[in-house]
């Protein structure tokens, strides 16, 4: 009796993992999809601004980046901190990113918000590669998000966020 206790407990344990785990994974509700509520026009001008900053950023223009991002940009990052310093981000780019690192935005993750009165907020996700090194394998995308503001007329990055 007890050997046919094991061998029916042993069949029905992965019955009852299973039924216990797929309940668990139907329970979670999936992440929303992004649905823009935002102009085309609004957001198509946030994504230009994107890859104007970052194209700027991968060919070291550093005088395009400096008209793109406000006197008081913050920059937020999960690895190096806060830096609320424009002066010191231009010298840490100049230092550290031109030549040796590039930004890759993965096709299609960006989301633009408006911020009424104020600007935009957009996020995404992108990664970036050490031109110093051969690839070591795929591209690893991570979040950011980026605050725009509109100032006389002009869109400047106010605040960023970059996660790894």
């Amino acid at each position: 009796m007890k050997k046919t206790n094991k061998i029916i407990l042993t069949l029905l344990f992965p019955v009852i993992l299973l039924l216990v785990f797929s309940t668990a994974a139907k329970s979670q509700p999936a992440l929303p999809k992004y649905e823009r509520t935002v102009s085309k026009e609004f957001y198509d001008n946030i994504v230009y601004l994107d890859s104007i900053f970052f194209d700027a950023y991968n060919k070291c223009n550093l005088a395009r980046i400096d008209s793109l991002v406000s006197e008081n940009l913050e920059f937020y990052h999960d690895r190096g901190g806060l830096t609320t310093s424009k002066k010191e981000i231009l010298e840490a780019l100049q230092k550290n990113i031109c030549g040796k690192v590039t930004r890759e935005l993965l096709p299609g993750s960006i989301e633009v918000y408006e911020i009424p009165g104020y600007g935009a907020v957009e996020m995404g996700y992108h990664g970036f590669h050490n031109n110093q090194e051969k690839e070591t394998g795929p591209t690893h995308f991570a979040k950011f998000v980026e605050i725009w503001k509109l100032e006389n007329g002009k869109w400047k990055m106010t605040r960023v966020i970059s996660l790894h």
